[in-house]
């Protein structure tokens, strides 16, 4: 065991992970980049997060190797960065990198000057050369030789890289056609869709919900049923797969194969957070209840094995355990036959697909191992024919031994958790949890999020009400990003409008003025990722890009859309237009990348509805009234509530509300569609044949 390094004192699961390493670890601080520019050394700077699976072998092939460790100790000053603790750092280098390979991903390797100024970027390297891959020996060793005989060539290199990257990040307003781009991106979707299997694309394949949203939103907008198809083949595949846990419930992180069979392992509470807001929106707009069942069961594992004791949600479970990939999850055929009892062992072997030779490979040898990996090989419709028993009785049958096959999982060695409780990734959970509530009915899930709200909003503030990013053993640092205030934004706007208590949308409010002065570029429009009171970074970056979770941008752009109407202040729907026109060149060139920003333009573009009910929230009549506009997928739209109970308080904030009455002491609905008003109703029939005048046939 070697003595701890300088990540000792850190609070990063993934940084903690590598405090005994022989490598002189630093976290990025000043201190780390003060001593590679007294010693006259560059930085060797490595990114990855705790469950991470490639950064799990790179770490003990080389990391925890001597003589690894001897040449970067000897010739560098090398730092350790957990890239979901500092997206900033990782966006920028992750830039770096694909600008000068064409690829990217994690771990990433990045060396530099002690400038912070690139000049060298890869991904996983191994310890040594092999199949014409380049090893980290001969990469260090040559690159210290280039620092020490031809210096000036790095740092020119160094130079050209940071001005084309700093070059690369201009963007300039244009005009552009919303409709044009929302179906442009729909065509190369249709085209890209995988008609067997959903998804859009052979393999590795993401479930990417935010996609699966905008086919939601162009289904509602144009009657187009391909949309919808597109929609319901992707999630019933997703279900489907060996990328749902079967046993314990929640998604893995991607699939390795085109079938959605083998996953990468990890489980991600982006992940969750999304596809609960897919499998809801689905629900809501086709009523299949295996819609409903997935996001019930999404949440189910949530609370379960990703909440706090304080409210707060975790980051992320890891693929590995005992060092193996996707050891935890799998199954042999012969510890279902003596787990469970013959009939039931039988049934489960049948519907989960489980034989003797396994379908899970071994990664090195590419071998069947025996071990399985349970997902819908047939449905319970077949087997009940051929069983000749009820689907009722079928089902029955299933969870008893799910549950049996969950407690003996419990007794297994358990991936990591990495319990670091991320500001953004929780704003995204927030907004699932109370979607669900408020479309499925289930109280326990408004309890779960109205929680994690209080915990963010009082815990991971500074003392100027500025949001932290991070989390952690009592610990909260880190100034917090872009994200950190879209996606809470959006948290408390779904919060609002699940509970319509009147302190969810003034905190969104006071977020949203936040961002206003500290991350808005006043000369050309668009948020900047990082605040203007943050660290001096390489470049200052504005993003667009919706990858796994939705950009910062993306998000803002939305939540400023629904403040404008919630509010009525047209300001908000102004910046939301300059969004879009900052960006619109690169949409221009691939809409389809940019789903979660074409969910802003599908709004802005309507129809959309800003409705006000007025009336007792005690009231049968008004919950009733309220209860209907739930069951109707009418994405573009807002609901204010004024209750007689807080009538003082709503119309604090939004003024216009003053004048807003209940008709004959009856709950009344006021519903306005492209800033054209309706007659107010007290009808709840009434109210809806209002809103159906938005809807073109399906």
């Amino acid at each position: 065991m070697h003595k701890p390094n300088h990540l000792i004192n850190e609070k990063s699961p993934y940084l903690l992970q590598h405090t005994n390493n022989p490598v002189d670890w630093f976290p990025w601080k000043d201190e780390a980049f003060e001593k590679a520019s007294k010693e006259n050394k560059p930085i060797f700077l490595s990114i990855g997060y705790a469950t991470c699976h490639w950064c799990h072998v790179m770490g003990r092939e080389s990391f925890e190797d001597d003589q690894v460790a001897k040449i970067l100790n000897d010739n560098f000053v090398s730092i350790k960065v957990d890239r979901e603790e500092r997206p900033d750092v990782d966006s920028i280098y992750m830039t770096v990198c694909q600008m000068m390979t064409g690829s990217g991903g994690w771990p990433l390797t990045i060396i530099m000057t002690p400038e912070k100024k690139p000049f060298f970027a890869g991904t996983y390297f191994p310890k040594s050369s092999r199949f014409g891959r380049p090893g980290l020996i001969d990469i260090l060793n040559q690159v210290a030789e280039l620092w020490e005989d031809n210096r000036d060539e790095a740092l020119k290199s160094a130079t050209d890289i940071t001005t084309h990257l700093q070059r690369n990040t201009e963007n300039l307003p244009m005009s552009f056609d919303a409709e044009e781009f929302i179906v442009r991106a729909f065509d190369i979707y249709d085209n890209q869709f995988d008609k067997i299997y959903g998804g859009f694309s052979t393999a590795p394949k993401f479930p990417s919900p935010h996609n699966l949203l905008f086919l939601l939103r162009y289904w509602k907008r144009m009657g187009d049923k391909i949309a919808l198809d597109m929609v319901e083949k992707t999630l019933q595949k997703l279900r489907q797969g060996g990328i749902w846990d079967h046993v314990g419930y929640g998604f893995h992180r991607y699939s390795t194969d085109r079938e959605w069979l083998v996953p990468h392992f990890e489980k991600m509470l982006y992940d969750q957070a999304m596809l609960t807001i897919a499998y809801t929106e689905a629900y809501q707009a086709t009523k299949n209840p295996i819609y409903k069942d997935t996001a019930e069961k999404i949440l189910e594992y949530v609370m379960r094995d990703m909440t706090s004791p304080e409210g707060g949600f975790y980051s992320a479970e890891d693929a590995d355990s005992e060092g193996v990939e996707g050891k935890f999850y799998v199954w042999s055929q012969e510890e279902i036959k003596k787990i469970l009892d013959k009939e039931d062992a039988d049934i489960f072997i049948k519907f989960s697909g489980i034989s003797q030779e396994g379908n899970f490979f071994d990664e090195a040898s590419k071998e069947k191992t025996g071990d399985n990996i349970v997902h819908t090989k047939n449905t319970l419709v077949d087997i009940a024919d051929e069983l000749k028993l009820s689907e009722t009785e079928l089902e029955s049958r299933m969870e008893n031994a799910r549950k049996k096959l969950f407690e003996y999982r419990k007794k297994r060695i358990h991936p990591l958790k990495d319990d670091k409780i991320l500001t953004d990734w929780n704003g995204l959970m927030i907004a699932a949890f109370a979607k669900a509530a408020r479309v499925l009915g289930n109280n326990k899930y408004l309890v779960s999020a109205a929680k994690a709200s209080e915990f963010i909003l009082t815990e991971m503030k500074n003392k100027d009400g500025k949001l932290l990013h991070r989390f952690r053993e009592g610990d909260k640092s880190i100034t917090a990003n872009l994200d950190d205030y879209a996606f809470m934004i959006w948290g408390l706007l779904e919060l609002y409008e699940t509970t319509f208590e009147p302190k969810y949308l003034k905190e969104s409010l006071g977020l949203s003025e936040i961002i206003m002065e500290y991350f808005w570029d006043e000369d050309k429009g668009g948020f900047y990722f990082t605040p203007e009171y943050g660290e001096e970074l390489l470049i200052r970056e504005k993003t667009i890009y919706d990858g796994a979770i939705p950009s910062g941008n993306s998000v803002a752009m939305y939540v400023l859309l629904k403040l404008g109407r919630l509010t009525s202040n047209p300001t908000f729907e102004e910046n939301a237009n300059k969004i879009a026109e900052i960006f619109a060149q690169q949409v221009q060139k691939m809409p389809n990348a940019y789903s979660f920003l074409l969910l802003g333009l599908d709004f802005a573009l309507g129809p959309s509805f800003e409705i006000v009910v007025v009336g007792d929230s005690d009231s049968h009549e008004t919950t009733s009234m309220i209860n209907e506009l739930r069951k109707h997928y009418l994405p573009n739209k807002v609901v204010l509530f004024k209750s007689t109970k807080n009538e003082e308080e709503i119309s604090k904030i939004v003024e216009i509300l003053k004048e807003y009455k209940m008709i004959e002491n009856k709950p009344t609905a006021y519903v306005c569609q492209e800033f054209v008003c309706k007659k107010p109703t007290t009808d709840i029939n009434t109210m809806v044949d209002q809103l159906g005048e938005g809807k073109k046939e399906n």
